[in-house]
């Protein structure tokens, strides 16, 4: 079996965060901001994982690996009500896998250098990261079950068996070899908002009102946030657990209620719904980016104009009163 090794030569020690599934976006990002307090060198792996690398957070803590992990599962069960698994090791496979065999709701699972041959070696074949279920069918019906024979083959055998990459990559990780460093990468810009119905509802009245209060909170977000969206993405959540989803670019950046309001009708229109009983939508802004940045065009729409200037102090009294003191009228349908 071949020497275990790290990119560059040194000793690396990375920790691999999976949350629980469909988990909201926002919770994501929040759980990613308490990764990066332990550690400036994070790299998302949306929806709902992300990398660590602690080569430096362990010598400023004066802390063992473990013991980080021990720390940031108690903060964001305390802070954000999100239990997560927590896998350590000197690679990213190894990491990864280490938080794959930890069972739901959460855990810390630290493997070191030297125990990675002994750990890995009886695991299931389809227990190693980056195998892949086709892959792991083939190399079962070949007689490798565990992750110990695998690492045991020629590499000429498992490329033949794989294809040439996939089998020297599979070998290598099954021998706990990877190269790749943690790369410092932050989720996509992206703001989401959601709704749920107290009862299942139908396109409707309802349903229109339901969303334009998404738009009216999506667009006071952004421009609050000094930010415009490039592209919108509806979500409908139907009884039965299915759901539904589309996403279209809007035809210039913006943050302004009418043109949101504009592209989320065309969206609901899109979905062409008949019967469907709805329990949520969700409305997501995609590829913000600052408002400043956004080209700015001269528009002779005086009507146009007129929504604008009041949308500006309608968010002014917003501010100052709460952002549900004002809106549509549509919005407000509840209220007697």
């Amino acid at each position: 079996m071949r020497a275990q090794v790290t990119a560059g030569g040194r000793q690396g020690v990375v920790m691999h965060v999976r949350c629980p599934d469909r988990l909201p976006e926002e919770t994501y990002r929040q759980v990613l901001e308490e990764l990066s307090g332990l550690s400036p060198v994070v790299q998302a792996l949306p929806p709902t994982a992300a990398l660590v690398d602690l080569r430096g957070a362990l010598p400023y803590y004066g802390v063992d690996a473990r013991r980080l992990g021990e720390v940031l599962r108690v903060r964001t069960i305390s802070r954000l009500g999100v239990d997560v698994r927590i896998g350590i090791g000197p690679s990213i496979t190894v990491a990864a896998t280490a938080s794959g065999q930890i069972p739901p709701p959460g855990g810390v699972l630290a493997v070191a250098s030297e125990e990675v041959s002994d750990w890995l070696g009886p695991l299931p074949v389809d227990a190693l990261h980056g195998i892949g279920p086709r892959q792991a069918v083939v190399l079962r019906d070949y007689g490798v079950h565990c992750v110990g024979l695998l690492a045991a083959l020629p590499p000429a055998t498992v490329q033949r068996l794989l294809g040439g990459k996939a089998g020297r990559l599979a070998v290598d990780r099954a021998c706990g070899i990877d190269l790749r460093p943690v790369v410092a990468r932050a989720l996509p810009a992206a703001a989401s908002v959601r709704y749920r119905f107290d009862e299942h509802a139908l396109d409707g009245a309802a349903v229109r009102a339901a969303l334009l209060e998404l738009v009216v909170r999506l667009g006071t977000r952004l421009r609050g946030r000094g930010q415009v969206a490039r592209a919108l993405t509806l979500t409908l959540k139907f009884a039965g657990g299915g759901s539904w989803d589309k996403t279209r670019r809007l035809t210039a950046p913006s943050a302004h209620e009418d043109d949101l309001r504009r592209l989320a009708y065309q969206l609901m229109d899109a979905a062409g719904l008949q019967r469907g009983r709805l329990t949520g939508l969700v409305l997501k802004a995609e590829d913000l980016i600052d408002a400043d940045q956004a080209p700015r065009q001269l528009s002779l729409d005086d009507a146009r104009g007129a929504r604008l200037a009041a949308e500006t102090a309608v968010d002014r009294v917003r501010d100052k009163f709460g952002t549900s003191i004002i809106g549509p009228a549509a919005v407000f349908r509840r209220a007697s």
